[in-house]
């Protein structure tokens, strides 16, 4: 859809931009639509983050470690049910 776009379609959004918003606002408005992007760019990466941390702990909690499941599984000689004799 965009690629028929040349350099004469970007000079009259910009002339009709500087109509609608004035010369005056222009830097401001620049300002603005700059530290939204800002924003987002940080909270986008904040979210990346907690979904990995996330996801490292629910693979942590569904896989049991070495340690935990051998000491379950291991029967000490005291509570070894007795042989019949």
């Amino acid at each position: 859809m965009l690629q028929n776009l040349t350099g004469w379609h970007a000079l009259l959004v910009l002339a009709v931009v500087i109509l609608v918003f004035g010369a005056a606002k222009l830097p401001a408005l620049a300002r603005s639509l700059g530290q939204s992007v800002r924003i987002l760019r940080s909270e986008a990466g904040d979210s990346r983050a907690e979904d990995a941390t996330a996801l490292v702990d629910d693979t942590r909690r569904s896989v049991p470690t070495g340690e935990s499941s051998t000491a379950t599984a291991s029967v000490s000689p005291a509570t070894a049910p007795a042989e019949p004799g």
